[in-house]
């Protein structure tokens, strides 16, 4: 994070999902809990989600992926991420996502993943807790 200024998060929908329920609750808690929220909208390009990352300067790009291409997605933002220079940026991943894929993904360089039984004050907390590890 970034001198003493809120967290800014970005929340994208990558792929051809179409539900964005999920990710609008977490972005209302985020903006709740004293977050700067940018909210891509659906269907996303991986590459469209890199460059608002870039444009906004955010310190975290949280990713909600309901479609079953979680790992093909994560792995193609974070490349893109990694690319423009942002391989700081805290890349978060929620949605339905299988447990045998947890360490899959966080050995691409994701934070933390949030499955669908994950409550919105550990999603608020670990998204704090992650941005000031990396003062």
């Amino acid at each position: 994070m970034k001198n003493a200024r809120s967290i800014r998060v970005l929340v994208a929908k990558p792929g051809l999902d179409g539900h964005d329920r999920g990710a609008k609750i977490v972005a209302y808690a985020l903006r709740d809990a004293g977050m700067e929220v940018i909210y891509t909208g659906l269907r996303q390009s991986p590459e469209q989600i890199a460059a608002v990352a870039l444009q906004e300067d955010v310190d975290v790009v949280g990713l909600s992926i309901l479609s079953g291409a979680h790992l093909m997605l994560t792995e193609r933002i974070i490349a893109l991420l990694r690319e423009r220079g942002m391989s700081d940026v805290v890349v978060v991943v929620g949605g339905v996502i299988p447990a045998d894929d947890i360490p899959v993904l966080k050995s691409m360089g994701v934070t933390e993943v949030f499955r669908y039984e994950t409550g919105l004050d550990e999603i608020v907390r670990s998204i704090q807790e992650a941005c000031a590890a990396r003062v």
